[in-house]
């Protein structure tokens, strides 16, 4: 009787206890190898060209990058890669833009690893698979107000810094990026940069 094939892993997971044991798990399954493992979400890429994965295992919040923008650099650099998003964080507008950056699941990572494995082969196969709890908070939390240059500067305000620090972070005038947090302040119905940057966050906007 002929063997699957066997179905290449990259996996993304800055914490190494729980990375390690997934890898465990995951190489158990008879048709999954894991065949690269990283802890910061600059590595992704490189590391995927390097290895040529079928499907890169992401987490959210990883150091350097984070997943869903590494999804999408996959997506241009690497297409033939699927991408999995495995998160504790169950955030609205997570699901939405893991989707809008080329990812074919999206998964939590108290799950069972056989539901992880099936979700793997699904993917391969060209399907799109979703946990269901997090498919109905997307389905239930609208989708981000805001516009791709109001989450750039509302991402580089999170840290406090000034509207001329920004503006210079980014190349653009200092009335440009005031028009652009006071915009993403409306929004948001928050008093404050500060306010607006974490909101945004909270609810997977940036």
């Amino acid at each position: 009787m002929p063997t699957e094939p066997t179905i290449r892993i990259l996996l993304a997971e800055d914490q190494a206890m729980m990375r390690g044991a997934l890898a465990v798990l995951l190489d158990l399954e008879d048709d999954l190898a894991v065949v690269a493992q990283v802890a910061d979400g600059t590595e992704i890429v490189p590391e995927a060209l390097r290895v040529r994965p079928d499907v890169a295992l992401l987490d959210i919040e990883l150091p350097g990058r984070s997943g869903l923008d590494a999804a999408a650099d996959l997506a241009r650099e690497l297409p033939q890669c699927r991408v999995l998003i495995l998160t504790t964080f169950a955030r609205p507008g997570y699901v939405q833009r893991a989707m809008a950056a080329g990812a074919r699941g999206f998964l939590a990572k108290d799950g069972p690893v056989e539901s992880l494995a099936d979700a793997i082969r699904s993917v391969v196969d060209g399907g799109t698979v979703v946990d269901p709890e997090l498919a109905r908070h997307a389905l239930r939390d609208a989708s981000s107000p805001l516009t791709e240059r109001e989450r750039g500067v509302l991402a580089a305000a999170e840290d406090g810094s000034t509207i001329a620090d920004i503006a210079a972070r980014l190349h653009l005038s200092a009335a440009t990026v005031r028009n652009y947090l006071s915009s993403a302040i409306g929004k948001t119905g928050t008093r404050n940069k500060v306010e607006a940057a974490r909101l945004a966050r909270e609810n997977g906007w940036l």
